[in-house]
């Protein structure tokens, strides 16, 4: 599989796991723990987290959103 393809997998997984759990909004934010995430998720979760055409938002401390 193609880094890409890891990519795209991996990015799916975890916004399916903060949808899951309701994490779509500043207001139901979560930490990646309530949402289940596995170890490699969460290795996952700056990379997808850090750049400003970002989908998965961290507005403060350690929670995290799904901005669909």
């Amino acid at each position: 599989m193609s880094m890409f393809g890891i990519e795209f997998k991996m990015r799916r997984r975890i916004i399916g796991k903060f949808e899951e759990v309701g994490a779509i909004s500043k207001k139901t934010a979560v930490q990646f723990t309530a949402a289940n995430l596995d170890l490699q998720e969460q290795f996952w979760l700056p990379y997808f987290g850090g750049s400003f055409i970002a989908s998965i938002t961290k507005p403060a401390g350690q929670l995290y959103y799904f901005k669909g």
